[in-house]
């Protein structure tokens, strides 16, 4: 099993890595918009929801995959009617590769951001 860990994402805010590796799979920790910095990104849910991607695509390097290998992403927003312009985001960074995926409507999240994502991905 592999931790995987990079400067290109936001580090954890608690006792969690970014992402674990075992065999050929990668299984991400939820990602918040944060910067790499630590700075939450703008309050936009489209904003939002291009930080979270670049934190995907950061860790997900990190762990030797790509949002071309990601099978299963796991969505958690705030607020269902931000769903249409957070889907068309999520949408343009998947292209015609269409993983399975889970959106669910939560009361709150961390540092009450307005989504969260979390993927499954094969590692090249």
């Amino acid at each position: 099993m592999k931790y995987v860990a990079t400067e290109g994402a936001a580090a954890a805010i608690g006792p969690y890595s970014q992402g674990i590796v075992t065999g050929n799979m990668f299984y991400s920790s939820g990602q918040i918009p944060l910067t790499p910095a630590g700075e939450l990104a703008a309050d936009s849910i489209g904003e939002q929801t291009h930080q979270v991607f670049a934190n995907l695509k950061a860790v997900l390097a990190e762990a030797g995959s790509s949002l071309d290998h990601v099978v299963k992403t796991t969505v958690f927003i705030k607020d269902m009617n931000d769903f249409a312009a957070m889907n068309e985001i999520y949408a343009s960074y998947f292209g015609d590769h269409k993983p399975a995926r889970s959106t669910v409507e939560v009361a709150r999240l961390p540092k009450d951001v307005k989504v969260e994502i979390e993927v499954i991905a094969n590692v090249k």
